[in-house]
């Protein structure tokens, strides 16, 4: 897909002083538009966050990095990091936990990812518990669920398999009887869900990545998955639920906020998703004081030290007008502004929230 900036109408005048010395093409691309901003603004460079930092959300499958993850976390503060790749399928859970914990048991944190691919086989769910229980055994501290789930996954008959299906409730419950949490991933922005138009915000991204457009009667629309999600926090209140990227709707952060009052077992990660705060910074910062306690640190970006930085940056100053995307890619075409935090909430998100939730593993010391 090509992605036009200027029309084939614009004046060959006009088109020459925007694109300067070039004289042809005469159309700029817009992934080829990456202006110079002129604008004066402070840059405040932290190279150490004020507290040691839990990275609740990232995915270290790649296991002959693990020793340069390691390194990267030590140059940037990060005290642990939680993988969310120990999938269950061909047993990729065993390989994970033994490779990362050889490295640092104490740094590196394991969530296990179920099969969806044996949904239709007889007792799915419960054999699926009984292999988290193993991987749980071995040392993993929760649970994962990507976005295929709701979106992509599908059983013998054709048929998408609902969050809220209830040959997973085995799952969703074995979690709550050994106190660990779930990540779980549901959805997409929602930019993802719409046309693929002049009107979509996300429309380089998607030109870029066009499997990530769910907008089509052959998928379901984003509200019917997260109704469905919020039916099972519902459905197991004893289980603690972390809704990735955001709660997913980042872009609805009063949305979100009713969720919080409703779903006392509901919490959030900031990963991946600083575009989406960062250009509401004053609507965001009173979203996290109010809500201190429910909101964790997570980036979705392999440990890399400059792009924990740019974390830093963005909750700890109130720095204005920088660009997300060294943290993590396709955060949008527009710039964020810092949060300046208060010490009392950075160190929640950044800690405290996180220790309290991996603590209610039973059995932890």
């Amino acid at each position: 897909m090509k992605l036009w900036l200027f029309s084939n109408t614009v004046p060959a005048l006009l088109a020459c002083s925007v694109l300067g010395a070039q004289s042809s093409p005469d159309e700029l691309l817009l992934k080829d538009w990456q202006p110079d901003s002129q604008l004066a603004a402070e840059r405040t460079d932290i190279r150490k966050p004020k507290f040691p930092v839990i990275d609740i959300h990232n995915h270290l499958g790649d296991l002959q990095k693990t020793k340069e993850y390691l390194a990267e976390m030590d140059k940037a503060g990060v005290w642990k990091v939680v993988s969310l790749d120990a999938r269950s399928a061909g047993n990729f859970f065993e390989e994970h936990i033994r490779v990362s914990h050889a490295v640092s048991k104490e740094r590196f944190l394991l969530f296990f990812r179920p099969d969806f691919g044996r949904i239709d086989e007889p007792d799915f769910g419960e054999t699926e518990a009984q292999r988290l229980e193993q991987a749980v055994r071995m040392g993993a501290r929760g649970l994962k669920i990507s976005k295929s789930l709701g979106l992509m996954h599908k059983d013998r008959t054709g048929t998408i398999i609902p969050v809220d299906d209830p040959r997973i409730d085995p799952i969703w419950a074995k979690c709550g009887e050994l106190g660990i949490p779930v990540m779980i991933h549901v959805s997409d922005p929602k930019a993802f869900f719409t046309p693929i138009d002049s009107r979509n915000e996300r429309i380089d991204a998607l030109g870029l990545r066009p499997n990530w457009s769910f907008y089509g009667d052959d998928f379901p629309s984003k509200e019917a998955i997260l109704e469905q999600r919020n039916r099972v926090f519902a459905r197991h209140p004893e289980t603690t639920f972390i809704g990735a990227h955001f709660g997913n709707l980042p872009e609805d952060l009063q949305q979100v906020a009713n969720w919080l009052e409703v779903y006392p077992n509901f919490y959030v990660d900031i990963d991946a998703r600083m575009g989406e705060l960062g250009r509401q910074p004053y609507t965001t910062r009173r979203f996290m004081i109010r809500y201190q306690d429910r909101i964790l640190f997570g980036t979705d970006t392999a440990p890399n030290a400059e792009s924990y930085r740019v974390y830093y940056r963005f909750l700890e100053t109130d720095d204005e007008y920088f660009d997300p995307n060294p943290a993590h890619p396709y955060q949008g075409r527009w710039m964020v502004y810092g949060l300046y935090l208060p010490d009392e909430v950075l160190e929640k998100i950044y800690n405290k929230n996180a220790l309290k939730i991996l603590g209610m593993r039973k059995g932890s010391q």
